[in-house]
C-alpha cells in the first residue's frame, strides 16, 4: 500500500506544478490581455475624436502631433505616464517614479524576479489586481528595453544595461 500513495503524492505534486504553472501563465496573459484592451481603447476613443473633429469639418490629415517620438519621463498629461525606450547612458532616474522603483527593485535582486515579488518591495499590497498591473508595467519596462524576461514570468536586468552599468 506505501508504494500506491507515494505514487499518488508523486502524481499530485506534478499536477499542482503543472497548474501552478498554468496559473502563472494565466495570470501572465491576463496582464497582457489588459494592457492591450486599454491600448485598444485608447485607439477607438482616437479615432471617434478624429471622426467627430473631421464632421465639424477641421482637417485632421494636417494635424501634427505635439508629442515627441520617444517620451522622456512622466510627460505632461496628468495621469498617463509614458517610459521610454532605454538607451545608453540612462538611468531610472530617467522613468516615471513607480517604474523607477520596479527597475530599482529588478536591479537590486540577486536574480530573476516575479511580479508578485516586486509588488510588496515597492510598497504595495500583494493583492492580485496590484500584482497583474505590476507585471504589465514590467513587460512594458521588457518592451522598452530595460529589463528582460527570461522565462515566463521571471524578469531580470537587461543585458545591455548590466554591460553599460560595469563599463562606468
Amino acid at each position: 500500500m506505501g508504494s500506491l500513495f507515494g505514487e499518488l503524492e508523486a502524481r499530485q505534486a506534478a499536477v499542482r506544478a503543472r497548474v501552478e504553472d498554468l496559473e502563472g501563465q494565466i495570470a501572465a496573459l491576463t496582464g497582457l490581455l489588459g494592457t492591450e484592451r486599454g491600448r485598444l481603447d485608447r485607439l477607438t476613443v482616437t479615432r471617434e475624436t478624429l471622426e467627430e473633429l473631421a464632421a465639424e469639418g477641421v482637417a485632421v490629415d494636417a494635424v501634427a502631433p505635439s508629442v515627441q517620438a520617444e517620451p522622456v519621463g512622466g510627460g505632461g498629461v496628468v495621469g498617463v505616464q509614458t517610459v521610454t525606450v532605454w538607451r545608453e547612458g540612462m538611468t531610472s532616474a530617467d522613468l516615471p517614479p513607480v517604474y523607477r522603483d520596479i527597475v530599482d527593485v529588478v536591479d537590486d535582486a540577486p536574480g530573476p524576479v516575479q511580479a508578485k515579488q516586486v509588488v510588496p518591495r515597492i510598497g504595495l499590497p500583494a493583492q492580485t489586481s496590484k500584482i497583474e498591473t505590476t507585471r504589465s508595467k514590467l513587460k512594458r519596462l521588457v518592451e522598452r528595453g530595460w529589463l528582460e524576461e527570461e522565462t515566463a514570468g521571471l524578469f531580470t536586468v537587461s543585458g545591455h544595461r548590466t554591460e553599460n552599468r560595469q563599463t562606468r
